[in-house]
């Protein structure tokens, strides 16, 4: 087994340096910048990440243009896988049903809030 090894075993210094240039280069890119702009929540359905299910939150680019990162985040926004993939297949039944040109759909998000009240409705049927 000979050959150019590039693990931690051939040369250790340079395969830590390497590492810590990966990290700060991934650090540096969008979703860690998102990460630390925006709380670590799904802007849609409003579920709350942390620790190892932090990984489920993806970063979502509002004009779907993955080359416009603003440093502000202004095309950003955190959703959940699920919600995610529901957005681009919103967009992609959208172009289908003859948007224009294939425009992606620009309706804003749901904002109802089905359970918003439940806890008054509970406490009238209580109160029954």
């Amino acid at each position: 087994m000979s050959g150019n090894r590039t693990g931690p075993g051939s040369d250790g210094a340079a395969f830590l340096e390497q590492a810590r240039r990966e990290r700060r280069e991934r650090e540096a890119g969008y979703r860690a910048q998102a990460l630390k702009l925006f709380p670590p929540i799904c802007g849609r359905c409003g579920r709350e990440f942390s620790g190892k299910r932090l990984r489920e939150l993806t970063v979502h680019h509002r004009d779907h243009d993955h080359d416009n990162n603003p440093p502000d985040g202004r095309n950003w926004e955190l959703l959940c896988v699920y919600c995610h993939d529901n957005e681009h297949q919103r967009s992609v039944e959208f172009g289908i049903r003859g948007g224009e040109d294939g425009a992606i759909d620009t309706t804003p998000p749901l904002t109802h809030r089905p359970f918003a009240n439940l806890a008054e409705l509970l406490k009238d049927k209580a109160r029954r």
